[in-house]
């Protein structure tokens, strides 16, 4: 005769059946709630950087997603393209802690459990939002003039264009 294994024994005994269920169920119901808890936490992450020269000030949240955007007046210095380099450095500059910041939710929600799953996601969001150098590119003023030299003619100001009457004017198709 076969020694009964778990299942049969818990078959022999229906309150102790009963009773694994329902720490089963309260398990799950726990997980669940962490996990909720990790998710509501992480929609509230918000990671912000600033230009070197504090031109450009960018806010985002766990999805990468731009909450807030700020100009400080160096911003009005810069040339469009300028400003447009510093706003993207800016924002990946940001968002490149995203995966650092949900990597501590998660471990401050879950500890070790679901070992496996952190890290796919952790790692999804580190190829998403890869991390930033701290050096970040200093934003480049437009070059001064450069002086007159004895070599460079002094600029002249444009002629003024005479049309003239053609001979015939007859030939004009107009």
């Amino acid at each position: 005769m076969t020694r009964p294994n778990e299942l049969g024994e818990l078959m022999l005994d229906p309150d102790e059946a009963q009773r694994k269920m329902d720490q089963w169920a309260a398990g799950l119901e726990e997980k669940a709630q962490r996990y909720a808890a990790a998710q509501e936490r992480t929609e509230e992450l918000r990671l912000t950087a600033t230009s070197s020269d504090g031109a450009v000030k960018v806010t985002v949240g766990a999805d990468g997603g731009v909450t807030a955007l700020e100009f400080g007046n160096k911003a009005r210095t810069y040339p469009m393209e300028e400003l447009s380099r510093q706003i993207l450095a800016t924002m990946h500059q940001a968002q490149g802690g995203i995966a650092g910041k949900v990597a501590e939710v998660m471990q401050e929600s879950l500890g070790d459990e679901d070992q496996e799953t952190r890290e796919l996601m952790i790692g999804t969001l580190r190829s998403r939002f890869p991390e930033i150098e701290e050096e970040e590119p200093t934003a480049s003023e437009p070059p001064p003039p450069p002086p007159p030299s004895a070599s460079t003619p002094p600029p002249q100001a444009p002629r003024e264009r005479r049309h003239e009457a053609p001979d015939d004017e007859g030939n004009s198709p107009w």
